[in-house]
């Protein structure tokens, strides 16, 4: 099971946003470090969205000891000090990247995150198993807790979300027996537009790797035959 473990967070508003994006992206189960107080009438159930019904109200307060003890954990960090000679921050992953390590740990997980003005603590960071960092503009590297939470728990969706409720991008590129019938006819307006002969076996190799990369829907596909048939009824009215 994968925990969202949020430590003193000074503002309703933020716990609430944290419990909408775990609702957005599948997560359930929300852990308090020292919460604000969470009013039904105010901001966190305000901003919790459907989250409201059932993540926030589930909501599970617990110690920072609690949770370093009994969980496989990741800190969550804006500031990671890249030099592997102040190893409290480093080495760190990228979101992307943690996804890919946590598939198929068998342990329960913890998704920490830190205060709003200054995160997780040098002293808490140490106590973790993993550093998270969401690469961001040096310029201005620091996110609002929920928006941090929001993108990290978006690219960890997979984690939480069964095959089920991931999108099927397969399912929208069009049947391959129209997508080769878009094939024949464009070979078929080359020939009626007059397009070299010789050039012809090597412009449908580059056509069908171009369709190829682009997973064209039904929709794409109907369109482009659309457009095959007006050139060629212009082409037989000139």
């Amino acid at each position: 099971m994968i925990s969202v473990v949020v430590v003193d967070a000074e503002t309703p508003g933020n716990v609430g946003t944290i419990a909408r994006a775990m609702k957005n992206f599948g997560f359930a189960d929300l852990k308090l470090v020292d919460p604000p107080e969470l009013d039904r009438d105010g901001e966190a159930y305000g901003f919790a969205g459907q989250a409201r019904e059932d993540v926030l109200p589930s909501a599970e307060e617990v110690a920072f000891d609690e949770v370093a003890e009994n969980f496989h954990t990741v800190g969550f960090t804006a500031t990671t000090n890249e030099d592997a000679r102040k190893h409290v921050r480093f080495p760190f992953r990228t979101p992307a990247e943690l996804a890919d390590d946590l598939v198929g740990v068998e342990t329960d997980v913890a998704l920490v995150f830190g205060r709003e003005r200054v995160g997780l603590t040098n002293e808490e960071l140490a106590r973790l198993d993993q550093i998270c960092a969401i690469p961001a503009s040096a310029e201005y590297p620091v996110l609002n807790l929920g928006q941090a939470a929001t993108v990290a728990l978006y690219e960890l969706r997979g984690l939480a979300m069964d095959e089920s409720q991931l999108p099927d991008v397969e399912h929208e590129r069009a049947a391959e027996p129209e997508i080769e019938r878009f094939y024949e006819r464009f070979e078929e307006t080359l020939r009626a537009v007059g397009y070299p002969e010789g050039k012809r076996p090597k412009t449908m190799r580059l056509v069908r790797r171009l369709v190829g990369r682009a997973h064209p829907t039904d929709r794409e596909i109907t369109t482009l035959h659309g457009v095959l048939r007006a050139i060629e009824r212009a082409t037989r009215e000139r």
